[in-house]
């Protein structure tokens, strides 16, 4: 699968985890801080503004933000392919590049554009809830991505064995082939017994 398509598809998908911890970070956050996500938030503002000042009715406008909000994160997610072609560790890159994409995002363009506050201006809780849904975005982004183009895991093309057959030789360039015709020496012994 093509890097690009497979990173947008993993951003997409890594949006539902992302949601639902989004969601349930959200409901422990003191009544007070319990004001719309900032993806809901960016929605409206944006929508007022292109409707200009009108405002959208909430199930519109919910409607309108979770698809935005899918949207931004396939969007993002075909960056991810483009920064990092292979690591050993999808998690940690993967939720680097999630906070990567919350600040360049909300204390970069938004704010920039005047959608919203930067995030420096919001409660440190509404930031750690953001940060810490940007990184299980960003893990699940990168292992999706890897999965899907092979480059780690179960379809990884360095994982590949082959058989070798009585008078095959390994090509050179199969470094991780398995010769199947000698046994290990550890069951060599078990053989002999």
């Amino acid at each position: 699968m093509n890097r690009v398509v497979a990173g947008a598809v993993g951003g997409l998908l890594a949006t539902v985890p992302m949601t639902l911890a989004m969601t349930r970070l959200f409901n422990q956050l003191p009544s007070s801080e319990q004001y719309p996500l900032p993806p809901r938030e960016i929605t409206e503002t944006v929508a007022r503004r292109a409707k200009g000042g009108e405002r959208l009715d909430d199930r519109q406008t919910a409607r309108l933000s979770l698809a935005a909000h899918f949207a931004y994160g396939a969007v993002t997610g075909a960056l991810y392919p483009l920064l990092f072609r292979r690591s050993r560790n999808a998690i940690l890159y993967g939720s680097g590049y999630g906070v990567a994409i919350w600040a360049a995002s909300y204390l970069g363009w938004i704010p920039a554009a005047k959608i919203l506050r930067p995030a420096t201006q919001h409660p440190a809780r509404r930031n750690a809830l953001m940060l810490a849904a940007h990184c299980v975005w960003g893990a699940k982004t990168a292992m999706i991505t890897q999965a899907l183009t092979g480059s780690s895991g179960a379809f990884s093309k360095e994982r590949k064995f082959s058989r070798a057959r009585p008078g095959r030789q390994s090509r050179p360039d199969d470094v991780h082939a398995v010769d199947y015709r000698y046994p290990e020496p550890s069951t060599t012994k078990h053989i002999r017994e």
